[in-house]
């Protein structure tokens, strides 16, 4: 018989809470294993675990939707769970507690005991992800008795900024993030990197891993006079990369801010001066200098921006420049936002080439990121936009631009559909990302209508979600049902990332029923022939004059699909009473 103790705990710390006590208790029974469960409700902890039960328990296991302090549990082997599969198969999760043994032993004088760790997070859009991950990784370093500090890098700048001495202090550094981070000024300390997914799903999973994982960071220049430390070094580095998804999202999440900025001002300047207020006629009036402003400016910038930090994200500062340069040559070729990335990838990784095999005396080396990579990689990259990528790229973008520009019936139809089901399908994850950069990069080419089936149906799984918890209540915890009200602020906003908690719980049933809300936005904001200048927002930025086209179609495709995933969400999840009663 082995002897196990066990805590329960939920948000509100009543229903769940107790309903997955008995479940584990039930399964003990079975097994014929000694079980003392403690509860953590609103009421208090009920059944207190005493020293002498942790020193007398063979496993601990923590079944729980909420930060448990686990520290008293520091030298007994644990299994970490949800209530959830508590409450439905308390068996299965008792033999996986059993199972995992020899893996889950910590020594009570772990030196990993009580680190100070510094870390920062930041995604390509940098709103929900980024503080979701951020939130993931102080619980899960709270959770196993260390500190944390972590830096978000969001859409407003960074917030919780580390300074010097946070850093000169720091044991160990975590970056959670889908876009490029500047590691210079953590030079020398253990680092590890990830994705802000790994740290929103797991953060405690991801602490461990950084303690056990991480390796020393080096300074760019000169840090490490061993040859094979240096390689290794880069090698190690290249090995934490997430490939051209990450390179190319970095150039993204830098290009919204001028897609946002020059589409509200010409947006704006249409609603001054009218439809032709660029005209040389309306010249120096406030209506044609915000659309210079706007189209002239703002724009202009924004595929060499897409290709500069393209280029920075897989060469750091010395692509910039390259990647700059190569992205205005698209611009004035007419290779519009293909052929900034594909000059921020050549820029990128022959920069990236020419610093790992360019070998200079040690009193030289400190020319190469200023002179010598920027020099030779513009040479490069210029050369190869005007003599063999410009023209296939520009032909290429004039091909899809005709075609996207030219949709009707069931071509726009599945664009739509399709684009909506990539919404949906992972509620701001690589398949979404890679939807809104598909259409945030047509805003260049004056391409519009993607744009606004994407916004469109990022909107709907937060809101189905939300009427859904207030109509059918049944089929929702208590949890779930208090948390509607934000979950439907989050859809106005256009953060599709809020639907991610549903999704996690049910996701064979949320799912599907996002996707096809989702879908159905997206198929008739196409058919209606919306189009949208602005790449973010929601409902906050409709109303600005000329943001979006036939804005009454607009909100009747948002409130279809709303409609269509909170009725499909009726019928695909069943009530709460009812997976109870089957599980027990």
């Amino acid at each position: 018989m082995t002897k196990i103790i066990a805590v329960t705990a939920c948000p509100t710390g009543i229903a769940h809470t107790i309903m997955a006590a008995e479940g584990l208790e039930q399964a003990a029974k079975q097994l014929g294993h000694d079980l003392q469960v403690e509860t953590q409700g609103s009421v208090g902890t009920r059944n207190t675990l005493s020293a002498a039960d942790i020193a007398a328990a063979d496993v601990v296991i923590i079944a729980a939707d909420t930060r448990v302090d686990i520290a008293r549990f520091a030298d007994k082997p644990l299994y970490e769970t949800t209530t959830e599969p508590a409450i439905r198969n308390g068996v299965e999760v008792l033999k996986t507690a059993l199972a995992s043994l020899p893996v889950a032993k910590k020594p009570a004088s772990s030196p990993a005991a009580g680190l100070k760790i510094v870390a920062i997070t930041s995604c390509p859009t940098g709103i929900a992800h980024t503080f979701m991950a951020a939130e993931g990784l102080e619980q899960g370093a709270k959770s196993q008795g260390h500190t944390i500090k972590v830096e978000t890098q969001g859409s407003v700048g960074a917030k919780n900024t580390l300074t010097a001495e946070d850093i000169a202090a720091a044991d160990l550094v975590i970056i959670a993030a889908d876009t490029q981070v500047d590691k210079t000024r953590f030079a020398g300390k253990r680092l590890h990197e990830a994705s802000t997914k790994a740290a929103i799903h797991d953060g405690a999973a991801l602490v461990r891993t950084a303690i056990e994982q991480a390796q020393v960071q080096s300074a760019e220049v000169g840090a490490v006079n061993d040859d094979d430390q240096v390689q290794q070094a880069k090698a190690q580095q290249a090995a934490t990369r997430t490939g051209a998804y990450k390179h190319l999202m970095t150039g993204v999440s830098y290009m919204i801010p001028f897609v946002v900025a020059g589409g509200l001002l010409i947006a704006i300047s249409f609603a001054i001066g009218g439809i032709n207020v660029f005209e040389n006629v309306n010249a120096g009036t406030l209506g044609w200098t915000l659309f210079q402003i706007g189209a002239k400016a703002g724009f202009t910038l924004m595929v060499p921006v897409l290709a500069g930090y393209i280029a920075y994200s897989i060469a750091d500062r010395p692509g910039i420049a390259p990647g700059m340069i190569g992205g205005m040559i698209a611009s004035t070729i007419g290779s519009g936002f293909l052929g900034g990335i594909a000059a921020g990838f050549l820029a990128g990784y022959s920069v990236k080439w020419m610093s790992d095999h360019i070998r200079l005396p040690r009193t030289l080396d400190g020319l190469k990121p200023v002179l010598i990579l920027p020099l030779l990689g513009t040479a490069v990259v210029g050369l190869l936009m005007y003599f063999v990528v410009g023209e296939p790229v520009a032909a290429a973008l004039a091909t899809i631009t005709a075609w996207l520009k030219g949709l009707q019936g069931s071509s726009a139809i599945f664009l739509g559909l399709l684009l909506g089901v990539m919404v949906a399908f992972d509620m701001g994850g690589p398949v979404n990302k890679s939807a809104y950069a598909f259409a945030t990069g047509l805003i260049v080419s004056e391409v519009y209508a993607p744009m606004a089936a994407v916004m469109a149906a990022g909107m709907v799984p937060p809101l189905g979600l939300a009427l859904a918890t207030f109509l059918f209540k049944n089929r929702f915890s208590l949890d779930e049902r208090e948390a509607g009200g934000a979950t439907a602020v989050l859809g106005l906003a256009f953060i599709t990332e809020g639907a991610i908690p549903y999704a996690a719980k049910d996701p064979l049933r949320v799912i599907p029923a996002l996707m096809i809300g989702a879908a159905m936005t997206g198929a008739l904001s196409m058919v209606f022939g919306c189009e949208l200048r602005v790449p973010h927002g929601g409902v906050f930025v409709l109303p600005i004059p000329n943001a979006v086209t036939h804005l009454g179609p607009y909100l009747a495709a948002i409130a279809v699909g709303t409609l269509a995933t909170t009725a499909a969400l009726f019928f695909l999840k069943r009530p709460v009473e009812t997976q109870v009663v089957s599980a027990s």
